[in-house]
């Protein structure tokens, strides 16, 4: 599904994007229960911040998610180029992270592109897998 196509109501897309939704404003809130609630607990799940090494199982993968929101005051994210795609079971989301976050020295501002794997279990689609790798800065047009 390209970025400009819109799912219609109720498709295994639009699930999946909800489900991508739920993943953003866990992040969003620094809400620890709320991040448990949108993942699997499989000793194969992964993630991989930007800059961080690779997670592997529900306990790293749910520590380094206490340990982001413990060192943050808040975050602020948009999302754009989402991109969603559904094969039976799996599903999985592109789509590009403006990231601001507040901690205690300050604030940072990262544009990150991330891919976010989801799984339908019992009805409900479960993220498996997150990878987040930091894109360069936009560059300023020059001025002649």
């Amino acid at each position: 599904m390209s970025p400009a196509t819109a799912p219609g109501p109720n498709t295994a897309e639009q699930a999946v994007l909800d489900a991508n939704r739920h993943f953003y404003a866990a992040f969003e809130s620094l809400d620890l229960a709320e991040m448990e609630d949108v993942w699997l607990r499989e000793d194969w799940i992964e993630c991989v911040h930007p800059g961080w090494n690779l997670m592997l199982g529900w306990d790293e993968v749910r520590d380094s998610w206490a340990r982001i929101f413990a060192s943050t005051q808040r975050f602020k994210l948009a999302l754009s180029s989402i991109w969603v795609h559904v094969e039976s079971d799996v599903a999985w989301v592109a789509c590009t992270e403006h990231v601001t976050s507040l901690f205690a020295g300050g604030f940072d501002e990262a544009l990150v592109q991330a891919l976010n794997l989801f799984v339908l279990r019992n009805g409900k689609w479960r993220m498996a897998a997150h990878h987040a790798s930091p894109l360069p800065a936009p560059r300023e047009p020059s001025v002649q």
